[in-house]
């Protein structure tokens, strides 16, 4: 059975700890961008994936860079000017959590690494394996027989996308994966947290606004120009690839505000209370401080909190 987007992404993500760690022990210095390549090409995109968005970057690939976020907040990962360095905690975390279900359970629920649990050690005559993107990236030798041209799988003309574009992407949704927020763990009967399911339906099937707008009365707090107006930067929501919802969070000063949703920086398409295409507008009575409002396309509600 086909992996859906959210099992490879885990699947991924345990990756680009396991290719950090190699580099590690290898004394490797690697960018984030040949991370990223690492990762997908060891994980291959499905079909799904494969998907081109616009500038040409694989969805799959897109969904991999914001859901790194994750790694960040656990502790094992720290992404800074000079690149990604891995952690103790996220070379420790490998070792506890080898399999790819152990991995995404401890992940969603915020589990700690053992404290047992030592930092591992290259293996006896360990030597870095052969990079899976630059093979899938190496030019074949001239020979004097024709040239032939085939047709890339999708997969593999993505990866090399990928190689290509890895790092520029990477600097692009860097501030949307730093506002990634915290999300509350699931818990089962028992009271323990329990990781959301891997196998399923993919989480990337229905079509997205190119552009989701809070456009109401507090726009200016925002920094935008005028209020109820959505084509102004200051009032796009950002899109989470991995709940599937748009959010956005603001500091506003106690009050009553209103508001509709308004998609690809217009009113043509706006969506008010209950969802209703063009209806009133949404209430929000604030008691001051931060305020994080989701929309959600698949049914075009609401939830502030």
């Amino acid at each position: 059975m086909a992996k859906s987007t959210a099992e490879n992404t885990y699947l991924r993500l345990k990756t680009v700890l396991d290719v950090l760690t190699e580099g590690v022990w290898s004394g490797d210095a690697l960018n984030a961008g040949q991370v990223l390549a690492e990762a997908t090409a060891r994980v291959p995109f499905n079909d799904h994936e494969s998907e081109l968005l616009s500038g040409g970057i694989p969805r799959g690939h897109k969904t991999l860079t914001s859901a790194t976020a994750k790694l960040v907040k656990a502790g094992w990962l720290i992404k800074g000017r000079s690149g990604w360095t891995i952690t103790e905690d996220g070379m420790r975390a490998t070792a506890a959590f080898p399999d790819a279900g152990s991995f995404a359970a401890a992940l969603e629920a915020g589990t700690p690494v053992p404290a047992d649990t030592p930092v591992p050690t290259a293996p006896a005559g360990f030597v870095r394996p052969v990079s899976a993107a630059a093979a899938t990236l190496e030019v074949p030798a001239k020979t004097e027989a024709p040239k032939k041209t085939t047709r890339k799988a999708p997969a593999k003309k993505a990866a090399s996308v990928v190689g290509k574009a890895a790092k520029a992407l990477e600097d692009a949704v860097e501030p949307v994966v730093a506002a990634v927020r915290k999300k509350a763990p699931a818990k089962d009967k028992a009271g323990t947290a329990a990781a959301e399911p891997l196998e399923g339906p993919d989480v990337e099937t229905l079509p997205q606004p190119e552009a989701v707008a809070l456009a109401g009365d507090f726009n200016t707090i925002l920094g935008a120009p005028e209020n109820w107006a959505p084509q102004y930067d200051e009032a796009q929501m950002e899109f989470d690839f991995l709940d599937q919802l748009w959010k956005k969070s603001a500091e506003l000063p106690a009050g009553y505000y209103t508001f509709k949703i308004a998609l690809n920086r217009s009113w043509t398409e706006n969506y008010g209370a209950f969802g209703t295409f063009d209806g009133p507008n949404h209430e929000l009575h604030h008691a001051g401080g931060t305020v994080t409002i989701r929309y959600n396309h698949a049914t075009r509600d609401i939830t502030i909190n």
